[in-house]
């Protein structure tokens, strides 16, 4: 895989929309993420579609890839950043120029509906590509700090770091209150021990389902996979999800899961009883409860990077991002 050129203060990072639109969020919320991202000594721009919106809260399929393209051609932008998740990124894959972008390797960070772009240009162009906050999630005043200081580990640094739990967490509706918000203790937590150093692949489990059967699938054999699933999910939907990535995720090394939503009501108990279904997984690495996905705060991964997992000690490293 191709590790993109981090980015550097002075850098142009675009600001794109592939799946939702620019113009669901509110102008002072617009304002905060871009001052916390020029505060990292960035440069922001947005595509010139990004405040398109149809009936889907998007814009058209030519619109989302016009911008995209256009952001890995022009030789002064050396990131992006999408605007937020959605439904819908999987609509451009059959419009995506891959060569281009192999030519032009770049940074490209989301999540969520975005798990669909990310990992496709990763296995179509072999492109390290990053789960991680979108530009909205820059609005975010509670838990900035961890959610920066990975974003910065995976994107701006170049030396290999180890992921570290947060001490609290929450999912409550912040970017509707700031200021009174509930807060957890938390710790990351293990089904199954062991030790692995793979490439790592993952995301939002149903939509990473969404490219299962198309050419725009990675190849997981002997990878360590990452999941997470949003509000929408429940724990028979988890199950089904799961049961169907690891059909054709042949041999993964190891496995690590986000932190549930509390209304998808995928509670520990329940969680065991879904991996106890899958004997595979009681002999490789497992751990859950980690700090990505639709909770806050998150982390930033590489999609198509290299991972150490040991978890006698919770020594999770990035090697290569």
């Amino acid at each position: 895989m191709e590790a993109p050129r981090k980015l550097q203060k002075g850098d142009e990072l675009r600001i794109i929309a592939p799946s939702r639109s620019l113009k669901i969020l509110s102008s002072d919320g617009i304002q905060t993420a871009k001052k916390r991202l020029e505060n990292l000594g960035l440069y922001v721009t947005f595509g010139k579609n990004v405040h398109v919106s149809d009936l889907h809260d998007s814009s058209s399929i030519e619109q989302r890839v016009d911008d995209l393209h256009e952001a890995f051609a022009d030789k002064n932008v050396k990131g992006m950043l999408t605007t937020i998740g959605g439904f819908n990124s999987n609509e451009l894959l059959p419009y995506l120029n891959f060569e281009l972008i192999k030519a032009n390797p770049k940074i490209l960070c989301g999540f969520s509906d975005i798990t669909a772009l990310t990992n496709a240009i990763t296995a179509k162009s072999n492109l390290i590509t990053y789960s991680g906050p979108h530009f909205s999630s820059f609005q975010m005043d509670g838990l900035q700090e961890y959610q920066t200081t990975f974003f910065k580990h995976c994107l701006m640094d170049v030396a290999p770091f180890k992921l570290q739990p947060s001490t609290e967490w929450s999912d409550d509706l912040w970017y509707v209150d700031q200021e009174n918000r509930n807060y957890e203790e938390t710790k990351w937590k293990v089904y199954s021990h062991g030790s692995a150093t793979g490439t790592l692949f993952g995301g939002n489990l149903c939509t990473l389902n969404l490219l299962q059967g198309t050419e725009y699938m990675p190849n997981f054999e002997n990878s360590i996979l990452f999941i997470e699933d949003d509000e929408l999910t429940s724990p028979e939907m988890f199950a089904r999800d799961l049961t169907s990535l690891l059909q054709v995720s042949k041999n993964i090394k190891a496995l690590l899961i986000g932190r549930f939503q509390n209304s998808s009501n995928v509670t520990e108990e329940q969680l065991h009883f879904i991996l106890d279904k899958h004997p595979q997984l009681r002999n490789i690495p497992v751990i859950y409860d980690m700090d990505f996905g639709h909770t806050q705060p998150i982390m930033t991964l590489p999609i198509g990077g290299e991972i150490s997992v040991d978890t006698g000690d919770f020594r999770l490293e990035i090697i290569e991002f």
